[in-house]
């Protein structure tokens, strides 16, 4: 997928709107989806051509006179040359012309964007003061494994008198809970800064979490295509948009799923360009010495699998669904490093990846991801109120036979989480704001998480009955649009084997197609915030397509800047339209009727 480079349109400047671009785009090879990554990290990297294959058309020999045909009509027989570029092309280029100017850019782009993202989410943050949705669960979870180190039982009607301020009715019994603990420990620390008296501390490390994403996910867009206009649209996206506003504002798990996944796949990215230079240096070295590698070797040195071994890990950690993305890029690792040997000319190149490299990359991945998980469950395992902490201290509950030298607090562990899950696949009873996963890249069901009208006349909005909300509603053009790139992103899979597109599918797949096995459960259409920067990246690579390149002619270039331009703008214009009910803001009926576009919206 080629994509122009910021340095790129510098250079070409210099030499005005016709000149021949010297790095104008990347074609990728078609031979594998895996494909070679780029291992220059600099501002001004760009992709390369490479040489011009095509048959010169012109004769080599002497030109031959032709007759005469005629008097001498006025027109001249050479092609005309269509300009390429635009004037908006040769002044951003001149703009970028140095390189202090390209790296402000290339940082200050992306920085732009995230501030952006923390001003939308971070803004008026406390209001609701009350526990809304499911923060009756994670909240109270959270500040009482401050408290006890165990997510503790409340009393009845305890969201009221919590939300006023008294914190301190928790009870010492345990709750039953089905989500391992680390997202509400996240949650927590706000609260334990600052405080549980104020929704804004409730909510703020949730915030942060959703604003660190924008930035996560402008440089993943960097690695895929070098170019930071590319990057900080598909930035742009994550960042306006009501479905991962109202996540980073609202105290649930799902938004860290979200951020240690993406984090994940950033790391897996980095890997990419870091093993391959390991391999090729490997290589060169054995045979440099003689030695023709029949395998190729076993790299160990591979930091940035293990950072994505604890991301996948710590995503785990939060709600069980993390584990869909530690497999899938657990096999992508492989099947890249087989087609890297492939590449290198290693004879077994299957074989050395599947049963040479393949048990370092499991070793390096696995057991950094289960020792997070295990890890975040300390405060469980060195306190004794957690729910089923003694379950296998009792003789009929304790292991018999070969697990029973497993500690009892492991096997009390054990079963509870064969609880969880059972309690999990059972989930059927219906709920208003249930959402079928069929539907969930359309948005066909949003959550309305927050009600509360107003009819007294104090509500603020000028009219006597006001009406609050916060509602899950994406942006509907970034969501369409996303769903139709998604699509096409498949064709261009098949067709052309990108490795972009490949990796990008990927990750969709794993935050997405598991939801589709539990058709009949109960689950709601906020869990797609798992998967949302996937679909941003697949829409961002759309978008670079439509734009083209610095070196197309004039009219097309024309042509795509100004779809994108137009299609953005709209973007914003919609997502300044719904902001009032991604935030709780008081509103009159009829104004909050009006960002209802389908009938399954304001159910």
């Amino acid at each position: 997928m080629g994509v122009e480079t910021d340095a790129a349109d510098a250079r070409a400047s210099q030499g005005g709107a016709g000149d021949e671009h010297p790095g104008a785009s990347a074609r990728v090879a078609a031979t594998d989806a895996a494909g070679d990554g780029r291992a220059d990290d600099e501002p001004d990297d760009e992709f390369d051509d490479g040489p011009d294959d095509e048959p010169d058309d012109e004769p080599d020999d002497e030109p031959v006179d032709e007759p005469d045909d005629g008097p001498d009509d006025g027109f001249d027989d050479e092609p005309v040359v269509e300009s390429r570029g635009t004037r908006l092309d040769d002044w951003w280029g001149r703009v970028l012309s140095t390189p202090r100017r390209r790296t402000l850019w290339y940082w200050g782009g992306p920085i732009l964007v995230t501030l952006l993202a923390a001003v939308l989410r971070f803004w008026n943050l406390g209001h609701p003061q009350a526990l809304i949705f499911d923060e009756t669960y994670y909240v109270k979870d959270a500040w009482t494994l401050l408290q006890n180190g165990y997510e503790s039982s409340w009393p009845e009607g305890a969201d009221e008198d919590f939300a006023r301020g008294d914190t301190g009715i928790y009870e010492d019994g345990p709750a039953y809970v089905v989500h391992p603990p680390l997202g509400k420990w996240m949650i927590s620390l706000g609260m334990a800064a600052f405080g549980a008296g104020d929704a804004f501390w409730w909510r703020a490390s949730t915030a942060l979490a959703g604003t660190v994403a924008v930035f996560v996910l402008a440089m993943v867009a960097r690695r895929l295509w070098p170019s930071t206009i590319v990057a900080v649209i598909a930035a742009l996206l994550l960042a306006v948009d009501g479905n991962a506003i109202v996540m980073s504002r609202v105290a649930l798990l799902d938004n860290w799923v979200m951020l240690f996944a993406l984090l994940g796949f950033w790391f897996v990215l980095l890997d990419r360009d870091h093993s391959r230079r390991q391999l090729e240096r490997r290589l060169d070295e054995a045979r440099a010495s003689g030695r023709e590698p029949q395998y190729g070797p076993a790299i160990w040195s591979r930091p940035w699998v293990v950072a994505a071994g604890a991301a996948f890990g710590a995503a785990c950690s939060v709600k069980w669904s993390g584990v869909w993305f530690l497999a899938a890029f657990g096999v992508y690792l492989i099947v890249v490093d087989a087609l890297a040997r492939r590449r290198a000319g290693v004879p077994f190149w299957l074989t050395g990846a599947v049963l040479k490299q393949g048990p370092a990359t499991f070793l390096l991945l696995v057991p950094v991801a289960a020792t997070v998980y295990f890890a975040s469950w300390t405060g469980w395992l060195v306190t004794d109120g957690g729910y089923y902490r003694h379950w296998a201290d009792a003789a009929e509950n304790r292991a018999a036979g070969f697990f029973s030298w497993v500690p009892t607090a492991l096997q009390s562990l054990w079963h509870y989480h064969q609880s969880a899950y059972t309690y999990h696949v059972g989930v059927h009873s219906a709920h208003p704001a249930q959402s079928n996963p069929l539907t969930w890249l359309i948005m066909f069901k949003p959550t309305n998480m927050y009600f509360r009208a107003i009819e007294d006349g104090t509500g603020g909005c000028g009219a006597g009955t006001c009406w609050e909300s916060v509602i899950g509603i994406g942006n509907p053009l970034i969501w369409w649009a996303a769903a139709g790139a998604c699509a096409y992103l498949l064709y261009r899979l098949v067709r052309y084997r990108e490795w972009q597109v490949c990796i990008i599918l990927l990750g969709l797949a794993a935050g997405y197609l598991p939801w589709l096995m539990y058709l009949d459960r109960t689950v709601f259409q906020f869990y797609s915030i798992a998967f949302q920067p996937y679909t941003m990246l697949a829409l961002a690579a759309v978008i670079m397509l439509i734009l083209g390149r610095r070196d197309d002619v004039t009219w097309k270039r024309v042509r795509g800047i100004a779809i994108v331009a137009i299609f953005l703008g709209f973007v914003v214009l919609v997502s300044a339209f719904y902001y009032p009910i991604w935030t709780g803001v008081a509103v009159t009926p009829e104004f909050r009727q009006l960002h209802f576009w389908t009938p399954s919206w304001g159910t």
